[in-house]
């Protein structure tokens, strides 16, 4: 769940939004480019290049093109973040020459939120894989994409069902599960001590976030915390946060984990502030990692310490001393969008040089199987410099991390005591247990197994 998303019933996704912001749109096919281009990214070497592709080894592909779909949202959030990885990249790698001579053209499968197993029978009947992309309601389609046997290399993940579910790669490697905040709970209770016995989590009253606040029970307490104040708010916000900022004050919370749109937070650490009461930390979580968080925040940005994991996923103010983000900006750059690369760009992009480079790996005979395993094979993936290693071989514990700090000017590296180049690898596994926690869903579930991979 890296991630991590939240919606409005369908204002109950804007909760889902929680651990996945970025989403996209609606079926059209990226033009190819005819320029020849180097194929380098960061320090992957020949990701894209030309080479002389014959026959039809899988439905998708033929001796040109290769048919990718990219999964989204963009109809219900009107966010193409998503969208434009899709556009970046292809556009990129075509003009260095494709995958071994065949052109990539992707085809967004807008899911409108609501319309995910629709997109994915779509894709079934015409993609070659799923890729860069990610839907709030993603478990949704597990079951139908498994039994057409489509691999999927996502951006994000959500939902438990298909977080580390069969014929997925993930490049942030995680299972379901295992709680992905081990190291960032560590390292809050080591920089904010008094705040160890005093968190409080504030969640979108919706049964789809229940699992999140589940789940942090389970995990704040696993590193010793303790939480005095657990409450729920109307999924889609409240007229006046008063309420809730006074109990949060009169509780004692010194650390606060709030799950929900970043505007609501926003509205609530403005009333924190007029209230004149500060906590330790915020976790405001990788959604609202940009300005117009900050923005939104007026004078609680350098009143309240809002921080956020970004789950081993470069900072993009990281160009100076990241060649790989700073590639990736002049890419965009380039691209002449109306958007600049955010931070769910760096996800989809990590997962497209993916698929890429085990695509390229196969060959003439480009195969599901064959880009699939090439994918799962990888053992230390870090997107040519985009996140911190992720072992790709069996979805486990998350063990990297890094943590941002907001403030009045924008978003800079907290002091989490990085030991390893930009990351932290130090986080400890917690297997998360009981019923709110469903299993990802598997080949076994839909009646198939990987040798029907073909």
């Amino acid at each position: 769940m890296k991630p991590r998303a939240i919606p409005a019933a369908l204002v109950a996704v804007a909760l889902l939004l929680t651990a996945c912001s970025g989403r996209s749109g609606d079926g059209e096919e990226s033009p190819p480019a005819a320029t020849v281009a180097s194929g380098d990214f960061g320090d992957l070497k020949s990701v894209c290049k030309p080479g002389q592709a014959t026959g039809t080894p899988a439905q998708g592909v033929t001796a040109s093109e290769i048919k990718i779909g990219v999964l989204t949202d963009r109809g219900f959030t009107q966010n193409s973040e998503l969208v434009n990885a899709a556009k970046v990249f292809t556009d990129w790698c075509n003009a260095a020459g494709g995958i071994n001579g065949r052109k990539i053209s992707y085809v967004v499968r807008d899911t409108k939120l609501m319309e995910v197993r629709q997109r994915v029978l779509e894709a079934c009947r015409e993609d070659f894989v799923l890729a860069g992309g990610s839907a709030a309601l993603d478990g949704m389609g597990v079951k139908d994409r498994l039994n057409c046997l489509l691999p999927d290399f996502p951006a994000q993940v959500v939902q438990l069902e298909n977080v580390g579910s069969d014929l997925q790669v993930y490049v942030g490697g995680e299972s379901a599960k295992y709680d992905p905040y081990q190291g960032y709970y560590k390292y809050l209770f080591e920089a904010y001590p008094d705040s160890k016995g005093a968190v409080g989590v504030l969640n979108g009253d919706s049964p789809i976030t229940k699992v999140l606040g589940e789940r942090t029970r389970q995990g704040v307490p696993a590193r010793g915390g303790t939480i005095i104040y657990d409450d729920k708010y109307p999924i889609q916000g409240v007229a006046d946060w008063t309420p809730y900022a006074v109990a949060i004050k009169n509780k004692g919370v010194k650390g606060l984990q709030f799950y929900g749109q970043w505007a609501l937070l926003a509205k609530l650490e403005q009333k924190l502030t007029d209230l004149n009461y500060k906590l330790d930390w915020i976790d405001a979580n990788s959604n609202a990692y940009g300005f117009e968080f900050i923005n939104a925040l007026g004078k609680a940005a350098s009143f309240q310490n809002n921080v956020a994991d970004l789950s081993g996923f470069a900072p993009l103010e990281s160009s100076a001393t990241n060649p790989a983000i700073k590639q990736l900006q002049e890419m965009y750059d380039k691209a002449n969008l109306s958007g600049k690369a955010t931070f769910p760009a760096i996800g989809a992009f990590s997962s497209w040089l993916l698929f890429a480079k085990a695509a390229g790996s196969c060959g003439d005979a480009l195969t599901r199987k064959c880009v699939y395993d090439a994918a799962r094979a990888e053992k230390s993936w870090t997107g040519g410099g985009l996140q911190a290693p992720a072992d790709l071989t069996t979805p486990g514990a998350p063990r990297c991390f890094n943590v941002e700090q907001a403030t009045a000017d924008g978003w800079k590296p907290a002091d989490f005591k990085p030991d390893s180049g930009a990351f932290r690898c130090d986080a400890p596994a917690l297997e998360l247990k009981g019923p709110a926690f469903p299993k990802p869903v598997t080949l076994k579930d839909v009646g198939k197994s990987l040798a029907d991979v073909k």
